[in-house]
């Protein structure tokens, strides 16, 4: 009952209402809430204090930024909700509001859309270097919907291509990147695709912003060749995962492609089986059926794992042969 009276407390004013109708379309700055409100910070910065106090609203700090969207847990939570789909939408300050927020969003795509044709040369020469991407996501694909999570999270989610690819087959979804400008293409594209039920957030791979055993799927796209201790990024990918939760690591099998490390940044030129499957071991993880994806002069390789303590996911094994075995028709398809 406290609860339920704090949170209509605190969105009892008309520009709290204001705020929850415009949080409620995507996580958004102080800065971007007072240019569509036309208050100052201060003032815009107090609502937004009482409504996170209420649990109407959740804060995330990004570096020196702040972003707010509508809570997701807590007892509060449905109120905020609730209220939001009691608002008007014919209400003319509201109205007013949603047209500044679009002018916002579309400001938020051009700076992606310039993030993108600044990196998309570097981008293209690399996939021009394996198989489709498309083939790589269908594996992917393949997996996490056959394992069935509730929950995943993408670990160094870049632009979010995994997360639009796999939002859909989850009930939320969460990347983590340390680039504040792939995160802003990201919130751009998860908006563009309707994914509400996903997010993103600032944070070190090595030192995730999650609490232990949080998610029921891990997925590491295409980031372990740029890490100085890919066994270390993997533990603390482990520790976020449930029991019986699965993990996918993607990445190049073992090649001689010395200009990736030299211009590219690469640390490792890919990997083995026996090295990625001996870091999952270690993590407390049991390896199933890597998926080859050979190309030309690079093949791709789909890691999958589960964690072994406490009670395994229903059928895991058969999960993983059922996922690889979808494949064996393929004629690019190899196992190990």
């Amino acid at each position: 009952m406290d609860t339920l009276l704090d949170g209509l407390k605190a969105a009892a004013e008309p520009t709290r209402l204001r705020l929850l109708a415009l949080l409620s379309a995507g996580e958004l700055t102080v800065t971007e809430l007072t240019q569509i409100l036309g208050q100052s910070q201060p003032r815009v910065s107090r609502h937004l204090k009482l409504m996170c106090e209420a649990g109407l609203l959740d804060r995330i700090p990004e570096g020196a930024w702040v972003f707010y969207r509508l809570a997701r847990e807590g007892a509060a939570a449905g109120l905020a909700r609730r209220l939001v789909e009691l608002l008007p939408l014919d209400d003319p300050a509201l109205a007013v509001d949603l047209g500044r927020l679009r002018r916002v969003k579309e400001d938020r795509a051009r700076q992606a859309e310039a993030y993108f044709r600044a990196n998309a040369a570097e981008w293209r020469r690399i996939r021009a270097l394996h198989v489709p991407e498309a083939q790589v996501e269908a594996a992917l694909s393949g997996l996490i919907r056959t394992a069935g999570p509730r929950s995943l999270l993408d670990i160094g989610t870049g632009t979010g291509r995994i997360l639009d690819l796999l939002g859909p087959l989850v009930d939320f979804g969460l990347g983590i990147d340390r680039s504040r400008e792939m995160l802003a293409v990201a919130r751009e594209q998860l908006a563009s695709s309707g994914l509400d039920h996903c997010q993103v957030r600032l944070g070190d791979l090595n030192q995730l912003p999650v609490t232990d055993a949080a998610f029921d799927a891990v997925v590491i796209h295409q980031v372990l060749h740029y890490l100085d201790d890919p066994g270390h990024a993997l533990a603390e990918a482990a520790r976020v995962l449930r029991p019986g939760g699965m993990m996918v690591v993607v990445d190049f099998a073992a090649h001689t492609l010395e200009d990736l490390r030299r211009d590219h940044a690469h640390r490792r030129l890919g990997f083995s089986d026996d090295e990625v499957e001996d870091w999952l071991s270690a993590a407390g993880l049991r390896s199933g059926v890597p998926i080859r994806l050979p190309g030309e002069p690079l093949t791709v390789v789909l890691w999958p794992a589960h964690r072994t303590d406490g009670a395994a996911g229903p059928g895991e094994d058969e999960t993983l042969r059922a996922a690889a075995g979808r494949r064996t028709g393929h004629k690019n398809r190899e196992t190990t």
